[in-house]
């Protein structure tokens, strides 16, 4: 940080603008006394005698990368597994101490042995790749985030393992951490000549594609913030993202599955291997599953089991997940395999071998979202807010003293509102917030109401100097608010932002407040991350894109517009009826009646006029498109639509 910028911020954190008075302490990068003290204090209520979690995340370590840093083919980076190694160190003044050491346990990386013929690579990605040994190969499960991390794994497993050659890829669920590395382990050959069967739960294809399209732009924007993805790993900066330490930032591919789980107790034989299948939709993914392995006695339980408590509602934004069938499978995996198992696995994180251990950590995590739901909607029976269940809830300690269950991903107070807002959304009863000023206005309203900017300033000033970080970002940001130039304010929630990350457990908690740090002070020129790669772009469905340019429509762009088309795609055997009138996209079947104007051409093409920028000119010179009717009816649709440029972020803790 520069001298001048060091100077401001002292400035703009002084109690009272008057030049008599001492300026708050604060240096960016250091925590507060208040926040030692705050972290000290918390430090004494956490189980440290409990070592086992880090037991289970040593144990059949068999080797790493000689070379930590994942690159491109170009020699970009993509993933540095060190990056982390700060925390293999006494714990930093800036992180909270139980967050220190869960993010320790996280940066163990390599090639770990689960039971014999069964192993995973970890450390290497967010997520955990693992490896099946067949009776002539391997059965791979998700194959992690990007073709590069999944290749440096499957390099792992070929030098220390044996190179073997891949009979099945496994996809437990339908986020993209779990399957866009697959390229980097298998080809659309090797799927498409029968080598390698993909085998994934009902509704997989639907939801990992849909999921970035309607709200993508968005969720990406969010997403940035929920990993800290623009913050250095640091003891001052990114802290891990709770469930693995960092996101790659390489090539994310999808091969289609050939083959869909539909129901509980399906099984399959893959290459000599029995597998017994138990799908779970609407837990921790729209379509997800577990599976068995019964000549290991071994359980995979996906994402439904964690090293941490998850997210009900993960903060880059997702529909609510059900907390209730969430534990309720836990509930059926216990009745179904625990008395089976010896040794459960996971998608994130470490396993747990002994048939004790693995029904006690089922038990305990199922416990944990049970009283999650059961407590968060008893009190909003009894009239509490979700804010205010937020502040009260929490586990008790026979389960809050497991570290598996504490809120290094989701917490209950986030988690709480998510349960709420399943049943209730977001109005909170009250009238007065029916229909509230939206941020800018009431932000002006509670600035004059404190007596303009400088007194107001003085509130932000003064909870800071208190230790009361939240209120101080409150105030500040009401004041930014209101007029986004006032660089003393903006310091003052850079300020408070940063010391409440400091004292997070939760690693996304720390991200978002990182990020606001930095944003609150600049806001970045790169655009957001996406996962809308060409893979993903041609499993889309041309309903999903018509759904997709429904929410492109600018009504001020669509306005007296009146038209309706027919897209034919021969390759397909399918046709759309579209039409756009009051601002409204529609789209159906094709229903046989006469439109403006007809535009046959096969599904590529169409995805390419769409998202590869190609002009409808130059396909039809090329052969790929042919239209029939009037060309001006398809012009006006075309200029109705407002597709989503890649921008420079748009802001989010300032107007």
């Amino acid at each position: 940080m520069s001298r001048f910028l060091a100077a401001a911020l002292t400035a703009a954190l002084c109690v009272s603008c008057s030049s008599t008075e001492a300026p708050v302490s604060y240096e960016k990068g250091k925590a507060t006394a208040l926040t030692l003290a705050a972290n000290a204090a918390f430090s004494e209520t956490l189980p440290w005698s409990d070592t086992s979690e880090a037991d289970l995340a040593d144990r059949g370590f068999i080797a790493t990368l000689a070379d930590p840093v994942i690159r491109a083919a170009d020699g970009r980076v993509v993933f540095n597994a060190d990056a982390y190694s700060f925390a293999d160190g006494d714990p930093a003044d800036t992180m909270n101490p139980s967050l220190w050491r869960h993010l320790s346990l996280l940066n163990n990386h390599g090639l770990f042995e689960v039971v014999p013929g069964l192993w995973q690579v970890r450390g290497l990605d967010i997520s955990v790749m693992s490896i099946i040994e067949g009776e002539t190969g391997y059965i791979i499960v998700d194959p992690l985030t990007a073709t590069e991390t999944a290749a440096a794994a499957m390099g792992l497993v070929r030098e220390h393992i044996g190179d073997k050659p891949i009979h099945a890829v496994i996809y437990t669920h339908s986020h993209g951490d779990h399957f866009g590395g697959v390229k980097g382990i298998v080809s659309d050959a090797d799927v498409a000549e029968g080598r390698v069967q993909i085998i994934a739960p009902d509704g997989f294809m639907e939801h990992a594609v849909s999921e970035n399209l309607i709200a993508g732009p968005a969720m990406s924007r969010r997403a940035n913030y929920q990993f800290g993805t623009r913050l250095t790993p640091g003891p001052a900066g990114q802290g891990g993202a709770g469930i693995g330490t960092g996101l790659p930032s390489g090539s994310f591919s999808l091969i289609a599955p050939t083959r869909t789980i539909v129901e509980t107790g399906e099984i399959l034989v893959i290459d000599g291997i029995e597998i017994e299948f138990q799908v779970t939709p609407g837990t921790e993914a729209p379509a997800e599953m577990n599976f068995y392995l019964p000549h290991l006695r071994a359980l995979c339980l996906a994402e439904n089991a964690n090293p941490t408590m998850h997210n009900v509602l993960p903060p880059r934004g997702a529909l609510v997940r059900d907390s209730k069938a969430w534990a309720d499978y836990l509930t059926e995996a216990i009745h179904l395999y625990g008395p089976r198992t010896d040794v459960m696995f996971v998608s994130h994180g470490w396993p747990r071998w002994g048939q004790a251990e693995v029904i006690t950590f089922m038990a305990s995590h199922r416990d944990a979202y049970k009283y999650l739901h059961d407590q968060t909607v008893r009190l909003m029976n009894q009239g509490y807010t979700a804010p205010e269940i937020a502040e009260v809830i929490a586990l008790p300690p026979e389960l809050a003293s497991k570290w598996y269950n504490r809120g290094y991903y989701g917490t209950m107070a986030h988690n709480s509102k998510a349960v709420y807002q399943r049943y209730l959304g977001w109005y909170d009863g009250n009238p007065a917030n029916l229909n509230a000023h939206p941020p800018e206005e009431s932000a002006k309203r509670y600035v004059a109401a404190m007596g303009g900017a400088k007194k107001a300033l003085k509130v932000a000033r003064d909870a800071y100097a208190e230790g009361d970080y939240r209120w101080a970002a409150q105030v500040a940001s009401h004041i930014v608010f209101a007029d986004d130039a006032n660089a003393d304010a903006r310091a003052v929630l850079s300020a408070a932002f940063e010391q409440l990350g400091f004292q997070a457990e939760g690693s996304l908690w720390r991200n978002m407040y990182l990020t606001g740090a930095a944003e609150a002070l600049a806001l970045p020129e790169a655009a957001s991350v996406t996962t809308l790669s060409p893979d993903v772009v041609s499993a889309i469905t041309v309903e999903q894109v018509f759904d997709m340019l429904a929410i492109w429509v600018d009504p001020a762009k669509a306005a007296g517009v009146s038209v309706s088309l027919a897209f034919v795609f021969p390759d397909l055997g399918e046709t759309r009826a579209v039409s756009i009138r009051n601002s409204v996209l529609v789209h159906e079947p094709g229903t046989g009646k006469p439109a403006d104007v007809t535009m046959t051409m096969p599904k590529a093409a169409f995805l390419g006029m769409i998202f590869g920028g190609q002009k409808a000119a130059d396909l039809v010179q090329a052969g790929a498109l042919k239209m029939e009717g009037d060309p001006l009816a398809a012009a006006g649709f075309m200029a109705a639509l407002d597709p989503p440029a890649p921008p420079a972020p748009f802001p989010i803790v300032t107007p």
